[in-house]
C-alpha cells in the first residue's frame, strides 16, 4: 500500500479571499502530494507568486512560490491509502498533464461559484485536477460533479495528518 496526501490551504490573497467569502469554506485551495514531506505537491494555481492572473499546472513547494509569498497560509493535510497500481496511476496522469501543457480553466473556476459546469480542454482549476487525477486512477472518491476544495474532507478513509500553518508542516 503507498499514501497520497490531500492539502488544502487558504493563503490569504485577494483571489482566496473571495472564493472563501463566496463558499463560506475554510480553504480555497487544493494540491495532491506524493510523498508525505510534500516535496511532490501538484495542482493548478499562480504560475509566478506576484502575478494571480498567470496561472496553470504548478508543482508547489511549502518554501518557494505562492506560499513562501504568503507564509501565513493555512492547512489541513490528509493522508489517503491506496494500492501501488492506484499510486502508479496518479503519478502518470500527472506527468502526462504536465507533458500536454494544460491550463488554468478560470471560466470553470467561477462557473463552480455558481455551482454549473464549464470543463475546457486541457485545462482545470485546482479541485478539478486533484478529482481527475484520483478518479483516473480509479480511486473512490465520490465528489460532487461541481467540485470545491472543502469537497475532498468527504472522501472515506481520509486520515488527518496536520492542521495549523503550512510553512510549520513537517513530518
Amino acid at each position: 500500500m503507498k499514501k497520497i496526501y490531500i492539502v488544502l490551504t487558504h493563503t490569504g490573497t485577494t483571489l482566496s479571499k473571495i472564493i472563501k467569502n463566496y463558499t463560506k469554506d475554510e480553504f480555497s485551495h487544493v494540491s495532491i502530494s506524493l510523498d508525505e514531506q510534500l516535496k511532490e505537491m501538484y495542482s493548478f494555481g499562480r504560475l509566478h507568486p506576484y502575478n494571480p492572473f498567470w496561472a496553470g499546472f504548478v508543482h508547489e513547494y511549502i518554501d518557494q512560490g505562492t506560499f513562501k509569498r504568503f507564509y501565513k497560509t493555512k492547512a489541513k493535510i490528509y493522508a489517503l491509502e491506496i494500492t501501488q497500481d492506484q499510486y502508479e496511476k496518479v503519478k502518470n496522469s500527472i506527468k502526462q498533464i504536465q507533458i500536454e501543457n494544460y491550463k488554468f480553466n478560470i471560466v470553470g473556476l467561477f462557473a463552480a461559484g455558481f455551482h454549473k459546469k464549464i470543463k475546457k480542454d486541457h485545462a482545470f482549476y485546482c479541485a478539478e485536477f486533484v478529482k481527475d487525477v484520483m478518479e483516473s486512477a480509479n480511486i473512490k472518491t465520490n465528489l460532487p460533479d461541481v467540485v470545491k476544495p472543502e469537497d475532498f474532507k468527504k472522501i472515506d478513509n481520509l486520515q488527518e495528518i496536520y492542521k495549523g500553518t503550512l510553512r510549520k508542516f513537517s513530518i
